[in-house]
């Protein structure tokens, strides 16, 4: 009984790394871009301690006193589960209150403490930096809001 050696393989010659077959995904671009600008977010707001959606609370409740925790939730887009957590932090750190309103005992009405207040001064001035470095990139406001118009279709597009 004879054995054949079976013929040794050809190495494989490596190619030109393709990545454009997901650089060229709308998705995937934006996917990118997100992560880009949340490093960059939270390099600038290293300091104050604080993540892309605490900041967006602190943003709407500052612009809401007295809205609900479930109009904040919704206007993040945050599952309520999530949003409890997050409340909870910031109501640790004495940047938040929450308080019943009296014709509502089911929900809790969301309001800025005096800390939370002061510190939000510092983050609007240190947003609108950020915003402004934002806008550079893009190119000017012209292309901000370009950018921001065609971000609204995909959102509105049902998703």
């Amino acid at each position: 009984m004879s054995e054949t050696k079976a013929p040794p393989k050809a190495k494989a010659v490596r190619q030109r790394f393709r990545n454009e077959v997901v650089t060229e995904i709308v998705g995937y671009r934006l996917r990118r871009a997100q992560v880009q600008v949340f490093q960059e977010f939270n390099a600038r707001f290293a300091d104050y301690q604080l993540r892309p959606a605490e900041y967006s609370a602190l943003a709407l409740i500052a612009a809401n006193p007295g809205s609900k925790q479930i109009e904040v939730a919704n206007a993040l887009g945050i599952k309520r589960a999530n949003f409890v957590a997050l409340i909870n932090m910031l109501e640790t750190r004495g940047l938040i209150d929450r308080r019943q309103p009296a014709n509502d005992r089911r929900s809790h009405a969301l309001f800025l403490t005096a800390e939370g207040e002061s510190l939000m001064e510092k983050l609007d001035v240190a947003q609108a930096e950020f915003e402004a470095e934002c806008v550079r990139k893009l190119g000017g406001p012209a292309a901000r809001e370009q950018l921001m118009e065609l971000l609204d279709r995909l959102i509105d597009s049902g998703g």
